[in-house]
């Protein structure tokens, strides 16, 4: 299994792209905010999903591990697919993601292509007691591509400790977001 990738973007496609780690070219499948984001000739470290199926190996990047744990989430759903995945996480940040599924907001999530009504009400229903609290209540606001915000460093941080998304979210939610990335982290590992 490959957990992750790090080297120099060569190539830009359609939410693929090619990264050559020591002349060895690999195409990865990522989100439509990631591939906005990154430019031809960055040091990128993706992290990464390896399917692998009788006719086809496919790899799906992600530039923070939340997100790669999100779309793991995902396809655990009945009738949801590494492509539907990443069509969902194209809608707007990990975060926002996260947040609309912790809301119930099936309306949002059945804006990603390929995704229907009844497969987005699956996906709360499925997931929903799994992402955590909801970080803001309401409805989901699209983003403009560009406008997404960071990543959260301190989530990730905790999820490469081995707490479950559910957990590290809630951990965090008691923690002052302003503070600097360390700080976060000890906070929520005290409570």
């Amino acid at each position: 299994m490959i957990s992750h990738i790090k080297g120099i973007l060569e190539e830009k496609f359609n939410n693929s792209i090619i990264v050559d780690v020591h002349g060895v070219g690999y195409e990865i499948s990522i989100s439509a905010p990631d591939f906005e984001s990154l430019k031809l000739g960055d040091s990128v470290k993706l992290y990464t999903y390896q399917k692998v199926s009788e006719n086809d190996i496919a790899l799906y990047g992600f530039l923070s591990l939340a997100a790669k744990k999100l779309f793991e989430l995902l396809i655990t759903v009945n009738g949801v697919g590494p492509k539907a995945g990443m069509s969902i996480l194209s809608l707007a940040s990990p975060e926002e993601v996260r947040n609309a599924i912790a809301n119930a907001d099936s309306a949002f999530v059945a804006k990603a292509p390929g995704v229907g009504k009844k497969s987005a009400e699956r996906i709360i229903v499925d997931l929903s007691d799994k992402v955590g609290l909801p970080t803001h209540y309401g409805m989901t606001a699209m983003r403009a591509p560009g406008s997404r915000p960071k990543n959260d460093e301190a989530l990730d941080a905790l999820i490469a400790l081995g707490f479950p998304l559910k957990e590290a979210t809630a951990a965090l939610e008691r923690v002052d977001p302003t503070l600097p990335v360390a700080q976060r982290i000890r906070l929520a590992l005290k409570k």
